[in-house]
């Protein structure tokens, strides 16, 4: 008799335990917990959020490969300020361009990103100043943000 009882109790104990674990991890997946996966993603699209650096980690790498053709003057990571020296185009060695990348805030949206460019061309041996196409500025924006988003995509797994 005594053998038996104890056998029930072994049982029994061993069926609660399974059913805390069973009812721990429903709590879990009903809170927003739902497992591993869900917390790397989130934590993946919050990255800008852990960095060390004062803006978004996206932006600031897609910026950087984008201008990395010019040389840099400054390269600023916790003001979020990319400014270019003067690079000449070897297909045309009369024009010149100057880039200033100011990345605003922690976030990837397209208002976290602005692009100042300025242009000069040489007449008579002197460069003067000389207007930047308004589609120039924006076709820049638009490539950082593409490739701050495919980074995004990238480190997330979600491709």
């Amino acid at each position: 008799m005594l053998r038996s009882s104890r056998f029930v109790l072994l049982c029994s104990s061993l069926l609660a335990l399974s059913a805390c674990e069973w009812i721990r991890e429903d709590l879990s997946k009903g809170l927003g917990g739902g497992g591993d996966k869900d917390r790397t993603k989130q934590a993946d699209l919050a990255a800008s959020k852990i960095t060390t650096i004062g803006v978004n980690s996206y932006l600031w790498r897609a910026a950087l490969d984008t201008v990395s053709f010019m040389p840099l003057v400054q390269a600023d990571s916790n003001g979020g300020v990319i400014v270019t020296d003067w690079y000449v185009n070897p297909n045309s060695p009369a024009e010149r361009m100057k880039l200033t990348v100011s990345i605003l805030d922690q976030d990837l949206r397209a208002d976290a990103l602005r692009v100042a460019a300025s242009r000069q061309i040489s007449q008579s041996g002197q460069w003067v100043d000389a207007p930047v196409a308004a589609a120039t500025v924006q076709k820049l924006e638009d490539i950082i943000l593409t490739k701050a988003r495919d980074l995004r995509r990238a480190a997330s797994g979600l491709e």
